[in-house]
């Protein structure tokens, strides 16, 4: 590949460090709005209603799965797109993106399955108060079933990254994030002409805001011209094609589930735990706070992530190891310094934090130091999430997945549940611990990958 070929596209030949902060923050600036679309969302239920809070933090593994099909199986998208792209083979990028929009309808269909057959069951399984059981399965119904705007303003919104542009990605989150704020408190307490419909109401403004974005986003992917096509006509779904999305696509998918997996272990070592439902419940929602609030410090770097990532594979498919270390540096020193005011953050001002949520006195009591304690990993977690975008970059979504298992499943869930059994604020170091062994994982699989793969590029 010529430097001329290359400089068609600016993942080519920009200078790293403005073509880096050019492509992620757009991104990190819509998943800001997003992290604040999340925690006002918990804030508003919250002052409705303390059952209602309770609910949302336990229904919020399964919301986890379906968020974790659409972003995997987009990034599995992104991933091929992006390499198609730095390859010159733009008939396959095309294609590419075209299969992404057929996938998101599988998800979604999907998931009007799962709504419909386990949003009950899956409550119940962790708390036995009627309201709490109604509650979450009225809000999980509703998210699931009409999941269809998520799949499919996540795909659209991958599609455009991978061709470099951060800009419309952008636009369509702040669209569905600002709609979802403002019909909220609308629809949770009625306000107006609106109708009281409490944590139903809550729901309805996430899917509408969903579907908001999806409408925009399908708009610009149809009418404007980019670096991909999509192109309906005479489309037939490629098994070889699907293989080569899911290949980092269903990493990408178990990475996120297994969160699911590990929240859903948590409030279970939670419920089972020795103390009264009182104590129990105050940490089931410290614990959903702290998801809602570490959105804010991830989801900058997860932003960053996005713009990282097409810039490695890009540089990967032109054979440029040069230029795909400098981006790999540059985001892992971006990320290690949004990290570490996190931390400071947490470390500092945990009550101020949770009393977003109208925590009462129990609630802070055990949250202050659930903060503290979890915000130590975000450090290492920071390193673990760039070495995460350079192996599915690179089409080695298969390592990220063992990241994955490792951290939360394999290493993090049982300490979790041995430290608990001294007393329950005890299991929060199981985060620093299992991101401390993550890296360690990260470090060996990148030695790998840089033997057998990296030193080949030129």
């Amino acid at each position: 590949m010529t430097v001329s070929e290359l400089q068609q596209n600016k993942m080519g030949y920009k200078p790293m460090l403005p073509l880096v902060f050019g492509m992620s923050l757009p991104a990190i600036f819509s998943m800001l709005i997003q992290a604040l679309y999340n925690i006002v969302d918990s804030i508003f239920v919250s002052n409705y209603n303390e059952d209602a809070f309770t609910a949302i933090s336990l229904v919020m593994p399964l919301q986890m799965v379906a968020i974790s099909f659409a972003v995997g199986t987009a990034v599995g998208v992104n991933s091929l797109i992006a390499r198609r792209l730095g390859a010159k083979d733009y008939r396959e990028a095309d294609n590419a993106a075209t299969t992404g929009l057929f996938l998101a309808v599988c998800n979604w269909l999907l998931f009007i399955v799962v709504g419909l057959t386990l949003s009950g069951p899956f409550v119940a399984a962790f708390h036995d108060d009627p309201t709490v059981i109604t509650y979450g399965t009225q809000y999980l119904t509703i998210v699931l079933c009409v999941s269809f705007g998520m799949m499919f303003s996540v795909m659209g919104e991958k599609i455009l990254q991978a061709t470099g542009n951060m800009i419309f990605p952008m636009l369509t989150q702040m669209l569905g994030a600002v709609v979802n704020i403002i019909m909220d408190p609308l629809l949770i307490f009625g306000i107006g002409f609106f109708p009281e419909l409490g944590i139903v109401g809550a729901a309805v403004a996430t899917v509408f805001g969903q579907i908001c974005s999806m409408i925009f986003i399908l708009i610009v992917l149809f009418v404007k011209k980019h670096a991909v096509t999509v192109r309906l006509k005479g489309f037939r779904p490629s098994g070889q094609v699907i293989r080569n999305i899911y290949a980092v696509g269903f990493p990408a998918i178990v990475m996120q589930s297994i969160g699911s997996v590990m929240v859903s272990g948590i409030n279970a070592i939670i419920s089972t735990a020795q103390v009264s439902r009182i104590v129990a419940d105050a940490y089931i929602r410290s614990f959903g706070a702290y998801f809602k609030l570490q959105s804010f410090i991830f989801m900058p770097v997860f932003g960053l992530n996005q713009g990282v990532m097409p810039i490695i594979g890009f540089n990967y498919g032109a054979g440029n190891k040069k230029r795909l270390y400098a981006a790999f540096r540059i985001g892992l020193i971006v990320a290690a310094t949004i990290m570490a005011f996190g931390t400071l953050l947490f470390q500092l001002a945990p009550g101020w934090l949770l009393s977003f949520f109208k925590a009462d006195e129990q609630m802070l009591a055990v949250g202050e130091p659930t903060l503290r304690t979890i915000s130590l990993s975000f450090m290492l977690a920071a390193v673990g999430i760039m070495f995460s975008s350079l192996f599915q970059a690179v089409g080695k979504g298969f390592y990220s997945m063992v990241m994955s298992v490792a951290r939360q499943l394999v290493v993090l869930l049982p300490v979790a549940y041995l430290l608990a059994q001294a007393n329950l604020s005890s299991m929060w170091y199981a985060f620093p611990i299992a991101e401390f062994a993550c890296l360690g994982i990260a470090i060996v699989f990148f030695i790998i990958l840089q033997k057998k793969q990296l030193r080949k590029l030129s």
